[in-house]
Formats: structure tokens, C-alpha cells, sequence
């Protein structure tokens, strides 16, 4: 091998080693976190504001109270878990219009954006105490993104309820 060719080598493999090193589960999070908060606001956005109260049945959430209900889980765990703010659940009237709720699901993941990236990296791995038992900070991460994926789906089924095409999905 001449020097070269060895030396076109090595930066390729410190290149590939910075990069890897660049990609932490905080830095993932908030990449997913972004694509998470468009797919949703393009959901909220498809439905009419004339079916934001539609259910399903009567023992569900409304269109409207499911997205502030993710709202709510938003603000719980990134106050509770990553602020050293005491959170208070206060029971709040629902936003009386489609763009007031779209802008209080858009700040509500600006904030979890801002409180995440002031998190550091090795904070992660603290361990704190959940309902459901001890948990690291980044099980709560995944705790976040997997509640908004879990009611995107029912907001899914509702759009396709009401013959609303949903947005198309992007994984990331």
C-alpha cells in the first residue's frame, strides 16, 4: 500500500470515528423529536376544525383532547424529569380553536426541544423514580416519543373515520 493510499485510509477512518461520535441518544432523540412534532401539526392540521371534537365512541377523547392530552404528557415528563420545576397539572380549558391548539402542541415540543438540549448527555443516565418504577432519563425520552406515537395512531384512525386523508409518514 503506498503512503497515499494509507493516508486516504486513516482519514476515512478518523472521519467515520468523529462522525459516530457525533450521534448520541440525546442528539437522535431530538432528530426523531422534530419529525415527530411536523407529523403531528400535519395531522392536527388535516382534520377540519368543525371535527375537532369528533369521537369515535363515547368513552374516547375527542380529536381535540387527544392532542392535548399528548400536550399535557409532554409538558409532565420533560418538566418533572429533566427541570428542576415543580410541575403542577392544572386542569385547563381545552383551546378554543384549531390554531390555538396547533400552537399549543407546537410550543409544547419547542419546549421539550429546549429543556432536552439543556440536558446533558451524561444525565441520561440517572436514574430517578417513576410510577412504574426506577427509570433511567433516557427511558423517559423514549417514555415521550413513545406516547405521541401511540396516540398519532388513534389520530390516524380518526382522520380515516372522517374519510381524511392522513399525511403521508416519514420515519425520519
Amino acid at each position: 500500500m503506498n503512503k497515499i493510499t494509507l493516508l486516504v485510509l486513516l482519514i476515512a477512518l478518523n472521519t467515520t470515528t468523529i462522525m459516530a461520535q457525533q450521534i448520541t441518544p440525546k442528539l437522535a432523540f431530538l432528530e426523531k423529536w422534530e419529525n415527530s412534532k411536523s407529523y403531528l401539526i400535519a395531522i392536527a392540521e388535516a382534520m377540519p376544525e368543525e371535527n375537532y371534537n369528533f369521537k369515535p365512541t363515547e368513552r374516547q377523547m375527542t380529536f381535540k383532547e387527544q392532542l392535548m392530552h399528548i400536550k399535557g404528557n409532554m409538558d409532565w415528563l420533560s418538566i418533572t424529569y429533566f427541570t428542576d420545576i415543580e410541575y403542577k397539572k392544572e386542569k385547563k380549558e381545552l383551546p378554543q380553536t384549531k390554531n390555538e391548539t396547533i400552537l399549543a402542541l407546537e410550543n409544547a415540543f419547542d419546549a421539550v426541544i429546549i429543556i432536552v438540549e439543556n440536558t446533558p448527555d451524561e444525565e441520561l443516565k440517572e436514574t430517578i423514580d417513576f410510577f412504574a418504577g426506577p427509570k433511567s432519563k433516557l427511558q423517559i425520552l423514549n417514555l415521550l416519543q413513545d406516547h405521541v406515537t401511540h396516540h398519532r395512531g388513534q389520530l390516524i384512525v380518526y382522520l380515516n373515520l372522517n374519510e381524511i386523508e392522513p399525511p403521508k409518514y416519514s420515519g425520519w
